[in-house]
């Protein structure tokens, strides 16, 4: 399977889909309102991202300390990662997802 498409289809196309849809919101709405929006969202998905990060390494500790293999909580955290990284990128579509990450019934 050639990887090269969906790289492409992620580091050019996501990125130009987020750009027209911030254009889009900022003709609707304004641009202050839309860049409002945007720092809102990264700074609200930071701090959930912070707290569920440090829930998820508590839960961690509390397994190896009980002799368990904490699996299901290193694939929490690994998808808490990448929802962080979402937030941080500007944009509707990616918060909407790192959102999505963050939501524990989602996880």
């Amino acid at each position: 399977m050639n990887v090269f498409p969906w790289l492409l289809v992620l580091f050019i196309g996501i990125p130009l889909f987020e750009l027209y849809l911030l254009i889009q919101v900022g003709s609707i709405i304004g641009a202050l309102p839309t860049l409002a929006l945007v720092v809102f969202t990264a700074v609200l998905g930071a701090a959930l991202l912070r707290r569920q990060g440090l829930s998820t390494v508590q839960r961690i500790q509390i397994a190896m300390n009980r002799g368990e293999v904490p699996a299901l909580e290193v694939v929490e955290g690994a998808i808490l990662l990448i929802g962080g990284a979402m937030l941080l990128t500007p944009g509707f579509v990616t918060d909407a997802l790192g959102f999505l990450c963050l939501w524990p019934p989602a996880r």
